[in-house]
């Protein structure tokens, strides 16, 4: 898996930071304790996940980011880190004019109680790994197979919902941008 080797080769000072944008094709991942007990339906089969977190979805309409990060000495907070990619998204967000925010005791950013993006990382030796999708395409019925993040009656909502398309080119472009100045690291 070209993720856990490039977080091996980070470890070993053999490469710089990276950060990895992409878009799956349809999969739903379970995190490192998470149980079946929130799938809905018994034909899906779910791919087992090094990350945190429960069930979740990821398919075309998601950016999904990956920072392999090695955190340095005064960073060294996986509680900081989670609000930091939070920060990122909700940053990200008034870029639309989309007032986004944090919900006490969740992980994650939501918009008017429905959540926007799922967070989902792993750190070792001070490498993170996996890391945060944002829905921005207007096909949400992925999720209607699975109680998103474990949490019983959330509901989904994509940058796009109210506002129109949203390029991904440019919300690629305004990620990198916000997640270089909150975490000091340029991208290129």
């Amino acid at each position: 898996m070209l993720q856990q080797s490039l977080v091996e080769r980070r470890k070993r000072a053999e490469i710089e930071d990276q950060l990895l944008l992409l878009e799956h094709s349809p999969v739903y991942t379970l995190g490192r304790g998470a149980s079946l007990e929130h799938l809905k339906d018994p034909a899906i089969q779910p791919v087992r996940s090094g990350r945190g977190g429960e069930i979740t979805y990821h398919g075309p309409g998601q950016l999904v980011a990956y920072p392999i990060l090695l955190l340095e000495e005064g960073r060294r907070d996986l509680h900081r880190y989670l609000r930091d990619l939070e920060q990122v998204v909700i940053d990200l967000c008034a870029d639309y004019d989309l007032r986004a925010e944090r919900e006490a005791g969740k992980t994650g950013v939501w918009i008017g109680g429905k959540k926007l993006a799922s967070i989902g990382v792993r750190a070792s030796s001070w490498v993170t790994s996996h890391g945060v999708a944002i829905n921005y395409g207007r096909d949400l019925r992925g999720f209607d197979a699975i109680v998103p993040c474990g949490l019983q009656g959330v509901e989904m909502i994509s940058l796009s919902h109210g506002r129109g398309a949203v390029d991904r080119d440019d919300l690629e472009e305004r990620f990198c941008r916000h997640f270089s100045r909150i975490f000091g690291r340029e991208i290129l």
